[in-house]
């Protein structure tokens, strides 16, 4: 079947699935592959939790018309957020050793001290277990997460843009 000629409803639908598969992907690296998650991982894991709530919230009501933006605005919110993300996770993966950064406390430590805007300052500038680059099938995992934000903004952005119902 060709997903170009999906509905609404399957699009968004597969959407929310692929989230969800996305997600339990890394929870099995992370429980039986052993690979621990850095800060940065985390957030791209809340970046397509927030993708997928609004994949399953706008494939459940598939609405008609200019209401279906709202759904797509918050998917898309997710993607950016978790390209934001990957991206500089990426980057921090390409540094030199002597330019990164010394490693930080973790994440749970950050979220109970600080304030979330001091938490999302002190992750974004990153630490040195961010910088860890673990392959999975050849490229790093924030490269793989770059690559499914993206196609699923494509997606979000062709399916609601489209005129079919």
């Amino acid at each position: 079947m060709n997903p170009f000629r999906w509905s609404y409803r399957t699009a968004y639908l597969a959407g929310f699935g692929l989230c969800v598969a996305l997600l339990a992907y890394a929870l099995y690296a992370e429980h039986v592959l052993g690979m621990v998650p850095c800060p940065l991982c985390i957030f791209q894991r809340i970046a397509f939790m927030i993708m997928g709530v609004f994949f399953l919230l706008g494939g459940l009501h598939a609405p008609r018309g200019g209401t279906r933006w709202l759904y797509a605005g918050g998917v898309l919110i997710g993607a950016l957020g978790g390209i934001a993300t990957a991206g500089r996770h990426l980057w921090l993966q390409t540094l030199p050793p002597d330019d990164i950064p010394a490693c930080g406390p973790n994440l749970g430590y950050m979220m109970d001290t600080f304030p979330f805007a001091k938490v999302l300052k002190m992750v974004f500038t990153g630490s040195g277990e961010c910088a860890k680059v673990e392959p999975v099938f050849g490229l790093p995992m924030p490269a793989w997460t770059l690559a499914w934000f993206l196609l699923l903004a494509v997606l979000v952005v062709w399916t609601t843009a489209r005129k079919r119902a």
